[in-house]
């Protein structure tokens, strides 16, 4: 069964679209539906039902789809570990990471690692951090960044990198923020701007409003946090941001507390790399691990197992 027959089936399914698989892997829609076809004429099965522009997998086409994953993926950590005999940083570093990190966190140390080794081709992908956890859990990439997990696998091994230390913030002309200090009995009364509730912020704050017998007033979720930064800056809501997007002036930053006299209430979240147990790293994915590592807050913490 040829690879590249794979590789275009997994392009297909993934877009749903011939088209959209044909820019990807860079050749023609007709070459793109020849694969299919040989694919489909050596299985002797449909593998999509294709209804006007509308692509969807088969049964058939369903049940292929998580081997044609493990094995293009093992030809491909079959050949970097060839690769990898020589010493070399060579071959593909298969990212993913959030949106948020990528902006914030990555930019500096992504080109320090290029001009370090040109010869390592990047790829990159953007999922919230419990979509990245799961990606990098299933083998579809070597490393991943991302805020914590609450609950984790002990497949997955993880390196607390950066802490992201958390701020109430609101627009400079809100209520609050002519305040010295705020009680979580005053900022329940205004509305909220948080991500969904699936999120580790979101979590943190509703548990820390639950303990205090507090409800929070969410208008509105919403995933990215520069969204959310826009929309607070406007007076729409309050919010809660890591400092590494209050450096300019726009926002206001409350002193929350939980009752007169208590001390202020801090907030934290790590960013950690993630790596599976199982998984060989390939050299690319170590010296990347390493720069990450002189790139961190502090000394990365030892590798730990997760359960």
């Amino acid at each position: 069964m040829d690879t590249q027959n794979l590789k275009a089936f997994v392009a297909v399914a993934d877009h749903q679209s011939f088209s959209a698989a044909a820019e990807q892997l860079h050749i023609t829609q007709p070459a793109i539906s020849k694969r299919i076809h040989l694919l489909e004429q050596q299985l002797d099965s449909l593998l999509f039902d294709r209804v006007g522009r509308q692509v969807t997998l088969t049964e058939a086409g369903r049940t292929l789809l998580p081997h044609a994953r493990a094995v293009l993926d093992t030809m491909r950590v079959a050949r970097q570990a060839i690769a990898d005999l020589s010493g070399e940083v060579r071959g593909q570093l298969k990212l993913v990471t959030s949106h948020h990190i990528g902006l914030h966190r990555l930019p500096q140390i992504l080109r320090e690692y290029s001009e370090q080794y040109p010869q390592v081709e990047l790829d990159i992908r953007f999922l919230d951090s419990a979509e990245a956890y799961a990606a990098v859990l299933h083998g579809d990439f070597d490393l991943g960044i991302i805020t914590e997990m609450p609950a984790e696998d002990a497949q997955i091994c993880s390196e607390t990198l950066w802490v992201d230390h958390m701020h109430f913030v609101t627009a400079r002309q809100h209520p609050l923020s002519r305040l010295s200090q705020v009680s979580l009995q005053d900022i329940s009364q205004y509305p909220a701007l948080l991500p969904e509730k699936r999120f580790f912020t979101t979590k943190l704050v509703e548990e820390l409003f639950t303990r205090n017998g507090l409800d929070i007033q969410i208008n509105l979720s919403t995933n990215f946090l520069e969204t959310i930064k826009a929309l607070i800056s406007v007076g729409y809501a309050w919010g809660v941001l890591p400092d590494t997007m209050l450096q300019d002036d726009s926002l206001a930053q409350l002193t929350v507390v939980t009752q007169d006299k208590a001390p202020a209430i801090t907030l934290q979240r790590n960013l950690d790399c993630i790596y599976h147990r199982q998984r060989q790293l390939s050299n690319a994915s170590k010296a990347f691990l390493e720069l990450l590592r002189q790139r961190a807050d502090k000394p990365a913490q030892t590798p730990t197992e997760a359960g």
